[in-house]
This record gives structure tokens, C-alpha cells and sequence, in this order.
């Protein structure tokens, strides 16, 4: 008797048919299975918006919530606030204990915060009105994030808010850093 052949999806968005009990079909049936904005909405987003939290901001210079609050205040006309209770001024700003500590409600919550943090930040971002909360690079919470989504909330998930931002303004080279100069031209190594 052969073994049922079931669609299955790819990482790289293409679907194949594969026998249900072959290990290749349980582990990619074990991999991510949420998928967030596409580019162009990430885009619109970051379009319409005119302020950002950033929800576990550091004031070490070394991490990286630092290094995007930093981008943020000096490459986007965004309003930055720093969330993190346990300082009081990050990058020059005032920092905040909560998100409903902060002067208006911002239009992206940035989350620099463990995985099994999500749904904390997420209620707290629901409670507070906010329309977007983006997780940074390297953080992932699929229960978290279709959580968001069924409170009305638009997720954005493993994604740099900096290098998102920096590539649709034409400043993003291939390592991920400002190179401050536009070309279509390839440097020589």
C-alpha cells in the first residue's frame, strides 16, 4: 500500500506533493505556516505612518533596538518613543514604562521582545488602539501573531523595521547599512 501524497508547501512558497508520513513532509509541516504583510503592504505601512514605540528599547549602545531607535530618529520623519521600564531616557528621549504611558497612541508597535513575550505586548498594543505591531528580525511567535490578527491588529513579523524602511527609500546597500550614496553601478572588492 503506497503512503497518501499530500500538498506541502516549501519555504520558498512553491507546494509539491510529498508522502504524508516522509520526514521531509514532517518537519516542513513543522516549519512556519503564518505568512505576514507582503512587501507592497509593508510598504503602505510604513507609508502611513507617523510615529513608532519601540517596545524594549535598550540604552546600550551594543544592542540592537539601539542601532534601529538611532536609524529611526535620524533617517525617518517618524515620532520615536522607547519603551522600557526600567530606564528613563534612551537616545536623548524620554523613556516610557508602557505603552500607555506614551503621549498618543503610535501607529507601529516595534517589538524587541522575547518570543514568549508576544502576547503581552500584543494585548497591550490592542488596549491601547494601536493599528501595527512589528516584530523585529530573528523573533517569532505564530500563536502571537494570528492572535494579533483575530484582534484586528495588522502583524508584521521577523522583519528589521530599519532595513524595511531603508530599502523601500533607496538606502539600504547589500550588507543592510546606509551607504549614503545612490547607484545603480556595483562597487569593485
Amino acid at each position: 500500500m503506497t503512503d497518501e501524497l499530500v500538498p506541502t508547501r516549501l519555504v520558498n512558497g512553491l507546494t509539491c506533493e510529498l508522502p504524508a508520513s516522509s520526514p521531509l513532509a514532517r518537519l516542513l509541516r513543522s516549519q512556519r505556516t503564518w505568512d505576514g504583510p507582503s512587501a507592497k503592504e509593508r510598504l503602505k505601512i510604513l507609508r502611513g505612518t507617523k510615529s513608532v514605540a519601540i517596545v524594549g528599547a535598550s540604552p546600550n549602545p551594543a544592542r540592537s533596538s539601539y542601532f534601529v531607535g538611532t536609524y529611526l530618529q535620524q533617517s525617518s520623519d517618524f515620532r520615536v518613543y522607547f519603551v522600557n521600564p526600567n530606564a528613563t531616557e534612551i537616545l536623548g528621549e524620554k523613556a516610557y514604562p508602557d505603552l500607555a504611558s506614551l503621549p498618543e497612541v503610535p501607529d507601529i508597535v516595534d517589538v524587541f521582545r522575547r518570543p514568549s513575550d508576544l502576547p503581552l505586548v500584543i494585548d497591550e498594543a490592542v488596549a491601547v488602539g494601536a493599528p501595527v505591531v512589528w516584530v523585529q528580525l530573528g523573533i517569532w511567535n505564530e500563536d502571537a501573531a494570528r492572535a494579533g490578527e483575530a484582534k484586528g491588529l495588522t502583524v508584521v513579523m521577523d522583519r528589521c523595521i530599519k532595513i524595511e524602511h531603508a530599502r523601500f527609500h533607496g538606502g539600504l546597500h547589500l550588507m543592510g547599512f546606509d551607504t549614503g550614496q545612490i547607484s545603480a553601478r556595483r562597487t569593485l572588492r
